[in-house]
């Protein structure tokens, strides 16, 4: 263990056996801080939308196939004019030193081992400088959580763009925090520095509640945000946080080069719909203008075959990535990947697709759980 500001960090660097992404929890739940690890796991209110999130992917079905004549199916998957060989991709999930004490620098190592697409938050642990070179060329994408300050927001997208960041991920869905009661509870203020804070000396978030660093950040975010985001920047910008068709379009119609569904892991907004719910009127109305990245709630290979099946290009997760992270540090993230990319391929033999774009096209009924 490293000890930072009295906070006790995992240090462990190993593969991880494991048989599903949920027995992940308790175990990481043993060696996380109590506060760190409410903050990780937690959702908003009484969490209804955060377990509705999961819950939603029985609400469609993979209608098995045989006599398909394939075997060995393929996760190699193109998006934003990158190759990947798994359409599985790390949300954008802050302060990872709560769980390991590399960080979002292990994280990277991990998914960047794992042919998956890494993206870092503004509220990272390490800088995006550091977590970039962490990725040793890997594709990253930078999350940005706009501030009212615009030499800030400049400031981190020249950071991003001179580590060599191949596009902006810019949250709409967290003008506020969610209330969440784990950090209630627990009192938590984040004992780790934010590195992207600290560099631009403005203070570096320990000491600080979520709704505290939030507090810096804007809260009325507009169509005009993405067109000026895009036109400082030649990087393709990505509008996280859309849950509904006329956000997507109205995105879109800003410059926005890709959509996120997400209604950031339950963590924001309760009582809001599941994202997967909403996932195939969103896909219905982009049309394919853009990509479209989905996360919430996705733990089991067969969620991933069902977002793709319903209209994503990418899907992506945190909460487990993190756990991986505190119990084997890079290599803990790259069992996280892999095992969830293997179970993939299973489902996608059984419904007899051989390749991501056969996924896509794949059919799903949907009777209500």
């Amino acid at each position: 263990m490293t000890v930072t500001n009295g906070y006790e960090q995992s240090d462990r660097e190993q593969k991880l056996d494991f048989i599903n992404l949920n027995d992940l929890e308790k175990e990481a739940e043993a060696i996380i801080p109590k506060g760190g690890f409410g903050y990780i796991r937690g959702g908003s209110e009484d969490e209804w939308t955060l377990r509705e999130n999961t819950t939603a992917f029985n609400h469609a079905q993979i209608v098995p196939r045989a006599l398909t004549d394939m075997e060995n199916p393929a996760t190699e998957t193109d998006a934003f004019g990158l190759h990947f060989k798994t359409p599985l991709m790390m949300a954008p999930t802050a302060a990872q030193g709560l769980a390991h004490s590399q960080g979002e620098k292990d994280t990277a190592r991990g998914v960047a081992a794992a042919g998956a697409l890494m993206a870092q938050s503004t509220y990272s642990s390490t800088s995006i400088a550091d977590t970039a070179a962490a990725g040793n060329g890997a594709p990253q994408f930078f999350q940005l959580y706009m501030s009212k300050d615009w030499d800030f927001n400049h400031h981190l997208l020249d950071e991003a763009k001179k580590a060599g960041i191949k596009g902006i991920i810019l949250t709409l869905d967290a003008p506020v925090d969610g209330y969440r009661e784990d950090d209630l509870r627990n009192h938590f203020q984040f004992p780790i520095p934010m590195a992207n804070l600290t560099e631009y000396s403005e203070g570096d978030g320990s000491g600080k509640g979520i709704a505290e660093i939030y507090a810096a950040a804007a809260q009325k975010i507009g169509p005009k945000d993405i067109e000026r985001i895009a036109a400082y920047t030649d990087l393709p910008v990505i509008a996280k946080g859309i849950m509904s068709p006329e956000d997507a379009l109205k995105a879109i119609g800003a410059g926005a080069a890709g959509v996120y569904v997400s209604n950031h892991g339950g963590r924001q907004l309760n009582g809001g719909p599941a994202s997967f719910d909403v996932l195939p009127s969103i896909a219905a109305a982009v049309n394919h203008q853009v990509p479209i990245i989905f996360d919430s709630g996705v733990r089991r290979g067969s969620h991933v075959f069902k977002a793709l099946a319903a209209g994503a290009d990418l899907v992506a997760f945190g909460r487990p990535a993190i756990y991986g992270l505190a119990l084997g540090g890079a290599q803990g993230v790259q069992s996280v990947f892999e095992h969830l990319n293997d179970e993939l391929k299973i489902d996608m033999q059984l419904a007899g697709t051989k390749t991501i774009a056969d996924v896509k096209h794949a059919k799903l009924t949907h009777f209500p759980a």
